[in-house]
């Protein structure tokens, strides 16, 4: 008979914490499983009494083949809600006054029958029977248009990219667009194509519109393209690790810069333009590496010169680790830049690509410009270039930087005329150097430090400036309070003498009124957006005032802060988009008991009192599927920690669950930062298999202890080195994982030897239990983030310990497990350990 462990549950350091140094942060929880229906137990199902002295449990065994069959049933219903919400959505209004609608909606989505993105819209009336619901149809913006490539065969780089943004759709999985021309453009089926609709050239009525196909003399694949804001008829890519623009009218292309060589040796082609480096990617979630100015700057002739603000990197110091390629029947190794904890990370700066046109459009001259001085003096301490982009206006450049503690933030403003253009002659870099005008130099508008942490965040808006010396923003700040909420920031821009230290640089803050406070979080972690309507001096975000578990939309003046409204109906979680004119949102929106509905809301204001807002349900985009038969949704609860926290937790009650009965229990938890398991959504897709246990006769607990996301810095940064790793895809070793997560949560290793010491769990075998069938390892054979070192360490020094060990590797998988075989065996071994075992 089994022994079932007993675990106690608390939530800091004292506790189970201290115990164990540190709980898991690296868990890969990937799986999508999802347990389903079991419409009817197979002949395979067997009720058995697992015993523990003194008590006897209930459980459903089943064979491997029964469990396959399970699982198999309820990666079916997952299959047929996951990925097939409409997103990425993009209102446009129409302008026909006797028209029948008011707006045309574009969106991916996944339609019916399809199992790929496809880039769709629907039409917006504007009127509506409010006695009747109106769902919304959905149509092809394309003609007969397959976006995924030729048996899914992905290039190197965008294999790379979807593991970076965990990405499991196909199809078309993100678009550019232009709103004056109605251009849309976008990366499919190894190649990039455009469309357009709307705009200055009108809709188009009924049938599907054949993408153009951008033709290349390119080799490889082309990444990340974006269309010009100043001239639609240019778009930028990037191909093999340099940055290229071209004409899609003319079919004229030109490299812009020359940073990579093309080798295959990886050791002699460091360098690259415009491209996001892995830790960049991985874990300051920017995935780009360049950025277009807003607008084009017109000669006399007709003429445009237009800019592109891009970083470039130099990783020669970083190490390089070989991880085995997909290709195993060829015995070949990936090789790959990784900076490991306290080792060199990748040089970064910020250059300018300067475009010159003709009036015909014809590229006239490219000119490649770097800072008048480098990177490195302007702002010294500088380790991660975290955000960039540019005013609305274009008049500056701006990028949000981080040192390497990731305790200290500067936000800072630079003008186009401080990068001079690259010369190797002194004489014509002394001459463009002493063209720069005296007063022009960078500014620091804000700055922010902690002794926890700093999570960047993704909201800036920038204000066009009015007066010369003053500049206005949005701004999203944790460090202040210990929660994200929202400030409007006036900083005063003091041209300096030249005088280039940074004290010179950093700007006096004349104003910083905070919009929202409390115990709460305004959204701004992981792509969240706010929307200002300036017109009426609002600002709509997203946040958790109401409550913890659920995200809600809300509004409130930045003119006159004070009340915070709320816009959408509480007793779900809701993830908004905003119209344009502040007319619509649209909310993704589901709870516990309810899977996602899409519905769409007008809104209505109040001419005398701004902030009375009404919004009304006007159409749905996509109603709720409905649960698996036989899904139980969990309970919520709640309960006081020693600490003082309110903790919260979730609870899936045994199907077969009868007074005088007792279930063993699966405690599922996380326990790392940036992660939020218990809240009001629907988890019937993502953790269906968790409702598959207690069909079989488990009770689930999960648990939101300290460290996890959306309750403040305080809560958040109980982790702060102290860390540890344990199961699937574990980091095993912290002086093995990489520099941006490492060092913010453990610092770096030289200050917390005890730290990287106690919180790597291979140091600690010994403290594993010798009893057979205790621990299974998963992992990934072919990750390239959590390498298989970490597991092919762990084992050795298991074996040396003497300890029994069960692993389970997947050949031909990375961090996230793709090949749908794969994650059903994955989801099976889970069920059949569990079974076999607790």
């Amino acid at each position: 008979m089994h022994r079932v462990k007993k675990v106690k549950l608390c939530d800091n350091k004292e506790g189970i914490w201290k115990r164990y140094s540190m709980i898991t942060v690296r868990f890969n929880m990937f799986l999508s499983m999802s347990m389903t229906a079991v419409d009817g137990l197979a002949d395979s199902t067997e009720v058995v009494e697992m015993e523990d002295v003194p008590c006897q449990f209930f459980v459903e065994k089943h064979s491997w083949e029964g469990l396959r069959d399970i699982i198999h049933c309820s990666r079916k219903y997952s299959g047929m809600i996951a990925n097939k919400a409409p997103h990425d959505f993009q209102f446009v209004q129409k302008k026909d006054e006797n028209g029948p609608h008011s707006h045309r909606l574009y969106y991916l989505g996944m339609p019916y029958g399809s199992r790929e993105n496809s880039l769709l819209y629907s039409e917006i009336p504007k009127k509506i029977r409010k006695e009747a619901l109106l769902v919304l149809s959905w149509k092809q913006m394309l003609d007969h248009f397959q976006a995924t490539p030729h048996q899914g065969a992905y290039s190197r780089e965008e294999e790379l990219l979807r593991e970076r943004k965990r990405l499991g759709a196909f199809g078309i999985t993100s678009y550019d667009y232009h709103p004056q021309t109605g251009m849309f453009l976008f990366q499919a089926s190894n190649s990039l194509f455009y469309c357009q609709d709307g705009g200055n050239n009108g809709f188009i009525q009924s049938a599907p519109v054949k993408p153009v196909d951008i033709k290349t003399q390119c080799s490889g694949t082309r990444m990340d393209p974006k269309i010009c804001p100043g001239d639609p008829d240019f778009i930028a890519f990037i191909n093999n690790n340099d940055l290229w623009i071209a004409n899609i009218k003319t079919g004229e292309e030109r490299k812009l810069t020359y940073c990579h060589k093309g080798m295959d040796n990886v050791k002699e082609d460091p360098k690259s333009a415009g491209v996001a480096t892995f830790v960049i990617q991985e874990e300051f979630d920017r995935f780009t590496g360049y950025w277009w100015s807003p607008s084009a700057v017109e000669d006399p002739s007709g003429g445009k010169t237009v800019y592109l603000l891009y970083e470039e990197v130099d990783e020669t110091e970083v190490e390089i680790i070989h991880v085995p390629s997909p290709a195993l029947e060829e015995r070949k190794a990936d090789a790959y830049r990784y900076p490991r904890t306290g080792s060199k990370n990748p040089q970064a700066t910020l250059k300018l690509a300067e475009i010159k046109t003709d009036h015909q459009g014809r590229i006239v001259s490219t000119q490649d410009k770097e800072l008048v001085i480098p990177f490195t003096s302007l702002f010294p301490g500088t380790e991660y270039i975290a955000r960039a982009g540019w005013t609305s206006d274009g008049k500056y450049g701006w990028a949000v930087l981080l040192d390497r503690s990731q305790r200290k933030l500067q936000l800072v403003l630079l003008p186009p005329a401080l990068f001079i253009p690259v010369t190797d002659d002194p004489a014509l870099r002394q001459e463009s150097l002493e063209a720069v005008p005296s007063d022009t130099q960078p500014y620091i508008i804000y700055e922010e430090t902690t002794d926890v942490w700093i999570n960047v965040n993704d909201i800036f808006y920038p204000f066009i400036q009015t007066t010369e010396d003053e500049f206005t923003f949005i701004w999203v700040n944790e460090s202040k309070t210990g929660f994200s909420h929202l400030y409007k920031i006036t900083s005063l821009l003091q041209p300096g003498c030249y005088h280039w230290t940074e004290g010179d640089f950093k700007c006096v803050i004349k104003e910083e009124v905070p919009l929202t406070s409390g115990e709460w979080e305004v959204l701004a972690r992981h792509g969240s957006k706010i929307w200002v309507n300036e017109a009426a001096k609002l600002v709509y975000f997203q946040g958790t005032r109401d409550t913890p578990l659920e995200h809600h939309l809300y509004v409130v003046s930045y003119d006159s802060p004070g009340d915070v409204v709320r816009l959408t109906k509480p007793g779900f979680s809701h993830s908004c988009s905003v119209s344009q004119n502040f007319d619509f949102f649209i909310s993704h929106y589901s709870n516990v008991s309810t899977p996602p509905c899409v519905h769409v809301y007008k809104l209505s204001r109040s001419e005398g009192d701004p902030l009375h807002i009404v919004p009304e349900f006007w159409a749905s985009m996509m109603e709720s599927t409905g649960c698996p038969g036989d899904y139980s949704p969990p309970e919520i609860f709640d309960f006081p920690g020693k600490s003082g926290f309110q903790l919260y937790g979730m609870v899936y009650k045994p199907h077969n669950l009868q007074p005088g009965r007792k279930h063993p229990t699966v405690l599922f938890v996380y326990g790392g930062p940036q992660v939020q398991l218990v809240n009001n959504s629907f988890k019937g897709m993502k953790y269906l298999r968790l409702n598959t246990l207690a069909s079989l006769g488990y009770a689930v607990v999960v648990i939101d202890g300290r460290g996890s996301c959306q309750r403040g810095l305080e809560f958040e940064g109980a982790l702060k080195n102290k860390m540890l790793a344990i199961a699937g895809a574990p980091v095993t070793v912290w002086m093995a994982y990489d520099t941006g997560y490492t060092e913010r949560y453990m610092d770096v290793p030289e200050n917390n030897q005890q730290g990287y010491e106690e919180g790597s769990v291979a140091l600690h075998v010994d403290k594993l239990p010798s009893e057979p069938n205790r621990l299974l390892i998963l992992h990934g054979f072919l990750d390239e983030n959590v390498h298989f070192f970490h597991t092919n360490f762990l084992v050795s020094q298991i074996i040396r310990a003497g300890k029994p060990y069960q692993l389970q590797v997947y050949p031909n998988e990375r961090h996230s497990i793709r090949c749908p075989e794969s994650g059903e065996h994955y989801e099976i071994m889970l069920l059949h350990f569990l079974q076999q075992y607790l």
